[in-house]
C-alpha cells in the first residue's frame, strides 16, 4: 500500500526545518475519539475547542489533546484531566503539570504569558507545579487528519508503552504526516520523523542526560523553518549535542532575484558566545506527490535547504 510516508521515505525527503512552530505547549488529556480539529471534534466540549483556540491565536501557545497509548474506550468524559504546559525556549525551557476536573478552567490561563515563558497562571488556575516525571514522548496518532499517523503513530506509541517507557502519550496533530510516525519529546521541543522504538528511547536517554540527538530530528519547534534547520546545521557542523546551549537570535531575508526562491541568513548563538550566519534557501522536494493521504493534489512539498555555515569573527560581530 503507497501513503504519503512511503513515498516520502522512498524519496529520501529531507525532514530538517518541518517541525510545528510553538514557544510553548498546552496539552490537554481528552480520551475517546479524535476529529480531524481535534479541539472542536472529540469528546471536549466544542464551544470551549473554539474559545481556547481564539484564545490562544497569535500568542505563540499551540493546543493539542493527549491520551494514553491503547484502545479508547468511548468513556465520554473523563473525571479528572492530566494538563500540561511546557515553553520550548532556550534558557528558559520548563515543564508544568496540573490536573483538573473542570477543563473550562483552562480559560482562566493568560496565553500571552505562557507564550512569553510566564507560567504563573497556569500554576494558579490550576494548582499546577513543576513536571517531575520522565520527558514526555508526543506520537502523533490522530487517523482522522491523515491515516499515516494511525497506521504508524499507533503501534509506535503502544510499543513505547508495552516495553515499560514513561511519559508516553498520544497526541492530536505535530504536522507533517508524510514523516509518520512522528514524535514530540519535551521539555526541549524537538521533533522527530520516521521514528523507531529504539531510536526514541536513546532520544528520551539523551534527553534525560540534557543531551540532542540529531538523527531523524525535524527541528526545535521553538523556531520557525528556517530557523530549525540552521540550529540543527551548526549542531552537527561543530558537533555540538547539549541542549538549551543553541539560540537562534536572528532570521533576516536574504537579497532575493525576482522570481527566486526565499533566502533566509539565520543567525544561531552559542551560551560561550560563540555565533554562526546560516544560509537556508527554501526548495521544493520533488517529484510532484500528495502531501497528505486526505488529499489528490499533487505538489512538491517545500524544504529547507541549509547553503552554508560560516562562524562569526568577533571583527563581524563588532560591526
Amino acid at each position: 500500500m503507497s501513503t504519503c510516508a512511503t513515498v516520502s521515505r522512498s524519496l529520501g525527503e529531507p525532514i530538517s526545518g518541518t517541525a510545528a512552530t510553538a514557544r510553548t505547549w498546552l496539552l490537554v488529556e481528552q480520551p475517546g475519539p479524535w476529529g480531524a480539529r481535534a479541539l472542536t471534534s472529540s469528546h471536549l466540549d466544542p464551544a470551549l475547542g473554539r474559545a481556547l483556540e481564539a484564545a490562544a491565536k497569535g500568542t505563540g501557545v499551540r493546543i493539542a489533546l493527549i491520551r494514553r497509548p491503547g484502545r479508547h474506550a468511548d468513556c465520554r468524559t473523563p473525571a479528572v484531566r492530566r494538563i500540561y504546559a511546557a515553553h520550548t525556549v532556550p534558557g528558559g525551557t520548563w515543564v508544568r503539570s496540573a490536573t483538573t476536573d473542570d477543563p473550562r478552567r483552562l480559560l482562566d490561563l493568560d496565553f500571552a504569558a505562557l507564550g512569553r515563558g510566564d507560567h504563573r497562571t497556569f500554576d494558579t488556575a490550576l494548582q499546577g507545579g513543576p513536571h517531575t516525571g520522565a520527558p514526555l514522548a508526543l506520537v502523533c496518532t490522530n487517523g482522522k487528519r491523515d491515516r499515516c499517523c494511525a497506521l504508524l503513530g499507533r503501534p509506535l506509541a503502544a510499543e513505547l508503552a508495552a516495553s515499560g517507557v514513561e511519559g508516553v502519550w498520544e497526541v492530536t496533530h505535530l504536522g507533517g504526516h508524510r514523516f509518520s510516525p512522528t514524535l514530540l519529546v519535551l521539555p526541549y521541543g524537538y521533533a522527530y520523523g520516521r521514528a523507531e522504538a529504539h531510536g526514541v528511547k536513546e532520544v528520551l536517554h539523551a534527553v534525560q542526560e540534557g543531551r540532542i540527538v540529531v538523527d531523524g530530528c525535524r527541528g526545535s519547534s521553538a523556531w520557525e523553518r528556517p530557523g530549525q534547520a540552521a540550529e540543527l546545521a551548526v549542531r552537527r557542523a561543530v558537533r555540538e549535542y547539549a541542549a538549551d546551549v543553541l539560540s537562534v537570535v536572528r532570521t533576516e531575508d536574504s537579497v532575493r532575484v525576482a522570481g527566486a526562491a526565499p533566502r533566509w541568513e539565520v543567525t544561531v548563538a552559542h551560551t560561550d558566545g560563540r555565533c554562526w550566519r546560516v544560509l537556508v534557501a527554501q526548495g521544493a522536494s520533488e517529484p510532484p506527490r500528495p502531501e497528505s493521504c486526505g488529499t489528490s493534489v499533487l505538489g512538491a512539498p517545500a524544504r529547507m535547504d541549509v547553503v552554508a555555515v560560516r562562524e562569526l569573527t568577533p571583527a563581524v560581530l563588532a560591526s
